[in-house]
């Protein structure tokens, strides 16, 4: 289709104009205010102006252009929509991958959340890696790059990475891919047909816009996809937090510090022994309140310099300061889907495992260490079909979505979702007719661990 073609067109401009330019050198050696020239350019493709009509804001009628049209749709570029689109991709899938912030990672970098929790069970016999697959091989990029990771290797769990190096692997592993990618748009609603998901309606600076697909993977983190199309969720409540980043750690001199203050630095290890991140649980709040999110980040940013003068008053820490709070609030919990299969904490307490499990994520501390099964029932809703959910959005109860949510499973479920989808276009399928064993077969040639 035209609008395909045009899209293409754009991209393969963009290659040609993007170049590697010499250490020290910048792009354009002309004086700045030389590179600004006024061209033509078409009208932004709204419907026109809202009116107000017997007191009620209407906003017309109008077409949405369609930009394009995939086989796989991933929409949300956190951890899990990241390796969703990876794992469609590498099974020979069309894969468009849709953002709203402008780079990859979700929490994991935008919002500072550096630790990669539940990544190995810890038995009598040491520790046993769950998350494999294309989760590992990302973080095993990462310790290729100075300063990208840290306790990532034989004998170390959980490891931690820095948020800059992060995003840059992703992002080069997805164009290694071939994965389409759009930055800065915002999923507005979701396109039906009957109890079918169609494809995803977007809002960006250019316009608004829809992308078409045989199958949606829901990685928004706050289930805003298949709440649009309907399918069975449910909403919680939990703490908002804001993390933050401190700079010259290393210099804390403990001989000037006061009696009794002790030697511990703040904040949790970076890759970088002069920095140190900082976490805030925050209160409790909607996350899908807009006014309780403008209330917390503006709370959250005070608190943070309080904080941070604080520390600075202590003697010895003088040269700490504040290095950069996270760009998205530390949202927990928002939306969990009703899936073909919950999980629930009681059944993780008692080690209960899956027919439909896609892949063993990590123990974590308040499941006693026990490795847990996610079932592929967890990521299909009740109802709506061509839908599947990833990452913190997926199917758990109150509790076991705590769990649900660490970097760790969402790596695992992302790849799941992403693999599935691959398999329901391939089969021409929904997904909830898949047969799991050619998914767990899928899933295994692409290294994920089962226990």
């Amino acid at each position: 289709m035209r609008t395909v073609d045009s899209r293409r067109e754009f991209l393969r401009g963009l290659a040609v104009g993007s170049m590697v330019l010499p250490a020290g050198t910048m792009l354009g050696q002309e004086a700045i205010h030389l590179g600004s020239r006024v061209v033509e350019a078409p009208n932004v493709y709204r419907s026109g102006p809202a009116v107000i009509e017997n007191g009620k804001v209407v906003q017309p009628r109008h077409e949405i252009r369609v930009l394009s049209d995939t086989e796989v749709l991933v929409v949300g570029g956190g951890c899990a929509g990241v390796i969703a689109a990876l794992a469609a991709a590498r099974a020979g899938q069309r894969v468009t991958l849709v953002e709203r912030y402008g780079c990859f990672g979700g929490l994991w970098t935008a919002g500072l959340v550096l630790i990669v929790l539940a990544t190995h069970v810890k038995t009598q016999a040491g520790l046993t890696k769950c998350v494999r697959g294309i989760g590992d091989e990302l973080l095993q990029r990462l310790l290729a790059i100075k300063g990208g990771i840290i306790n990532q290797g034989p004998g170390m769990r959980n490891p931690t990475s820095d948020p800059e190096a992060t995003k840059y692997v992703m992002a080069e592993m997805l164009r290694e891919a071939g994965v389409e990618i759009l930055l800065h748009s915002w999923a507005v609603n979701a396109i039906m047909q009957s109890n079918d998901v169609k494809g995803v309606v977007f809002e960006s600076k250019s316009s608004s816009y829809a992308i078409t697909s045989r199958i949606v993977v829901d990685a928004t983190g706050d289930g805003d996809v298949y709440a649009a199309a309907g399918a069975e969720h449910v909403r919680h409540i939990h703490r908002i937090g804001l993390v933050h980043r401190l700079g010259n750690v290393d210099r804390i001199d403990n001989s000037t510090a006061a009696a009794g203050a002790g030697t511990r630095k703040p904040g949790a290890v970076t890759p970088h022994p002069s920095v140190r991140w900082v976490n805030m649980q925050g209160p409790q709040g909607d996350c899908l309140d807009v006014k309780t999110l403008t209330q917390t980040e503006l709370d959250g940013r005070r608190a943070v310099w309080q904080q941070v003068k604080a520390l600075q008053q202590r003697p010895g820490h003088e040269q700490v300061f504040l290095l950069d709070t996270a760009s998205q609030l530390g949202i927990r919990a928002s939306r969990t889907l009703k899936g073909l299969v919950v999980p629930t904490y009681e059944e993780a307490m008692k080690g209960k495992r899956y027919r439909d499990s896609v892949g063993v994520g990590g123990g974590g501390d308040f499941l006693g260490e026990r490795a847990c099964d996610i079932p592929y029932g967890a990521l299909v809703p009740v109802k709506v079909d061509n839908l599947l959910a990833a990452g913190r959005c997926i199917a758990g109860d109150n509790l076991m979505m705590n769990y649900l949510r660490l970097i760790g499973p969402c790596l695992v479920s992302g790849q799941a979702a992403g693999a599935a989808a691959a398999l329901a276009v391939q089969r021409r399928r929904r997904p909830r007719d898949l047969e799991v064993v050619q998914l767990q077969a899928l899933l295994k040639k692409q290294g994920v661990h089962f226990g």
